[in-house]
């Protein structure tokens, strides 16, 4: 923050979120791959806030681990709200985990896509001596806080919508739910709430009025985007947020060159970083964090997980490509698909081709290899040049350990051979369509390890009974 004022950050995230129907707190349900308050933590961090402190209650045996470190770098820090008796009381429970010295930044865990620019303007109409609201005009305004002004412009209260008159419920400013406050005035206004409203609860939004009575400004910065201030209350707002945050994403991505064949049709759950001259085709999923480099094309129906893609690679339709943790790494120029799957610790070299309903998984494939159709590679290191065949598979399990298989460089492996790890084949090697291979072939040989053919002639097949 600038002027060197801490922010501390108070998270709302105590509710119970009855219409989303379902046992998972809330704030946990997840939009663009993230959980809803991961988002509002993340927005804290940008905005370089001293601390967070999230205020849970209804689930917070769940939600409590799930954020502790969602946000590396963030200080995080939890206060209980039980029971629940409204927005003033949440914030009251923060009050000791805040210092006098900051600016209080209120946020809801289950508004996931304020943008930081907009924390900061708001943090900046604040300036360590003011209250500051975000507020926002809406067409239809029913069901939030309304800014009451005096003729001059100044904010003199919010009135909740239960509580407004015919007249304050025709006002179209409405109050977004975020604020920020110098803590130490904070401290004294929330000693001053009580709960006599209609719903019997004690709420944040009282501190205008106690703003305006000790003589204090009271700012709004306006903003006319309501995405960033949308909340999510049911599934149904929780879809419609989604494809608001995948159009914004999609937008941005366009804006920096990438060719998307349908923006409404894209999805990213993480984090996706593309080179100059992508192609992505329709219904795309992308997860995790990917990679992808100059001219990558990516066919329709494909899901990409934690993978680097590098560059000229195509990715053909409905390929399934997830590296957890270990990572899935395609190399320039490479051919992956249609139906194809590269699980954790694939790694393809450059022209390397992967075809239809070839698996690879915790593999090796070094410079123009080929597994062109119905394949198995698992745990396996393939040189350059491999031509391996379709049906073949490597036998890496023998149902305690995993093995290894090596296939040294331009080995031609026939159709519907068994590789039974761990194994080595020679370098030029040959081995013969049906094989099971068992033991290591030497270089440049023809190995063959199958029943010997045999025909019966004039052999009537079986006749059925009756």
């Amino acid at each position: 923050m600038s002027q060197g004022v801490n922010v501390d950050v108070v998270v709302m995230a105590a509710g119970k979120g009855t219409r989303m129907k379902s046992a998972r707190p809330k704030v946990l349900h997840r939009l663009g791959g993230r959980a809803l308050a991961v988002h509002v933590l993340d927005c804290a961090a940008r905005i370089s806030a001293r601390q967070a402190v999230v205020i849970t209650g209804h689930g917070a045996d769940q939600v409590e681990p799930a954020l502790a470190h969602a946000v590396p770098g963030l200080p995080l820090r939890f206060a209980r709200q039980e029971p629940q008796l409204g927005t003033g009381h949440a914030v009251q429970q923060a009050l000791p985990l805040l210092a006098d010295d900051g600016v209080t930044l209120v946020l809801s865990g289950d508004v996931p896509l304020t943008q930081p620019d907009t924390l900061l303007a708001l943090l900046r109409a604040c300036d360590g001596q003011h209250l500051a609201l975000l507020t926002l005009d809406l067409p239809d305004p029913t069901g939030y806080g309304r800014i009451v002004r005096n003729a001059a412009g100044d904010v003199l209260a919010i009135v909740e919508h239960k509580d407004a008159s015919e007249a304050q419920r025709a006002i179209g400013e409405i109050y977004s739910g975020i604020m920020a406050v110098p803590t130490r005035l904070l401290r004294g206004w929330l000693a001053r709430l009580d709960n006599q409203n209609a719903q019997g609860e004690y709420y944040l939004t009282d501190v205008v009025k106690f703003a305006v009575a000790d003589g204090i400004t009271v700012k709004a910065h306006r903003i006319t985007d309501a995405v960033q201030v949308a909340g999510v209350n049911s599934p149904a707002q929780l879809a419609e947020l989604e494809r608001a945050h995948q159009r914004r994403l999609a937008e941005g991505h366009m804006a920096g060159g990438v060719r998307l064949a349908d923006p409404a049709r894209f999805d990213v759950r993480g984090e996706l970083v593309c080179g100059l001259d992508v192609e992505i085709d329709v219904n795309c999923v992308f997860e995790g964090r990917v990679l992808l480099g100059d001219g990558v094309r990516i066919g329709a129906n494909c899901v990409i997980a934690n993978a680097v893609i590098e560059d000229g690679a195509v990715i053909h339709p409905f390929t399934h490509i997830d590296g957890e943790k270990a990572g899935v790494t395609v190399g320039t120029g490479a051919l992956v698909g249609p139906f194809a799957r590269l699980r954790p610790g694939a790694r393809l070299g450059a022209e390397v081709h992967i075809g239809n309903f070839v698996e690879v998984k915790n593999s090796t494939l070094a410079a123009g290899a080929k597994a062109n159709h119905l394949a198995y590679l698992g745990d396996a290191t393939v040189g350059e040049r491999v031509n391996y065949g379709a049906g073949s598979i490597t036998a890496n399990y023998d149902g305690a350990n995993k093995h290894r298989t090596v296939i040294e460089a331009d080995v031609h492996v026939g159709s519907n051979c068994v590789l039974v790890a761990p194994v080595t084949l020679g370098a030029g090697g040959t081995v013969g369509g049906g094989s099971t291979i068992t033991k290591d072939t030497p270089p440049g040989a023809l190995s063959v390890a199958r029943g010997k053919q045999v025909s019966i002639p004039n052999w009537s097949r079986p006749q059925k009974k009756g």
